[in-house]
């Protein structure tokens, strides 16, 4: 949801923040976005959405603490060539992306080796069910005794034979 700040005009650009029904800093909500909230901030005399700027000047007084994120090299860019600077970084983190996950793929034979073992050893158990119902079903005992708490196996699956009195 949407967090709603109203600025308040004048000197001072005070800012509202109408969920707690309190005045706010900048800092507050620099820490809210960081946090994952999403503000909208409004301009109370014109109803103006002013949040570009609102956010632009947590980054402001941010950089200007010594606090900075971005680097000199990437606000030039971003104020030389504006958005396709933003998708260019998106793009470059999407072909990174790409590449590790193409580079861990290369490193996934021993996985498919133990998936394919595994499905292996599924099928020589279900074998091995069947034949254990066969020969249950032909009265014939087993040569090997096996627990009925074995999931999913064939003693888990089979109708329980009742006693007759």
């Amino acid at each position: 949801m949407v967090r709603l700040i109203r600025r308040y005009g004048g000197g001072s650009r005070k800012l509202y923040d109408t969920e707690e029904s309190r005045y706010a800093s900048l800092e507050e909500l620099g820490e809210w976005v960081r946090e994952g909230q999403e503000l909208r901030v409004v301009d109370s005399k014109t109803g103006e959405d002013v949040t570009a700027q609102t956010l632009a000047q947590i980054i402001y007084e941010g950089e200007r603490k010594g606090g900075s994120v971005l680097s000199s090299a990437f606000l030039h860019a971003v104020i030389r060539r504006g958005e396709r600077v933003l998708t260019s970084g998106v793009e470059g983190v999407q072909q990174g992306l790409q590449g590790l996950m193409r580079a861990s793929a290369k490193r996934l034979p021993p996985v498919r080796r133990a998936r394919s073992e595994l499905d292996l050893l599924r099928q020589g158990l279900t074998a091995l069910d069947r034949s254990l119902s066969h020969l249950e079903g032909s009265g014939r005992q087993p040569a090997v005794a096996r627990p009925d708490s074995r999931p999913g196996g064939a003693a888990a699956r089979a109708p329980r034979r009742r006693a007759h009195s």
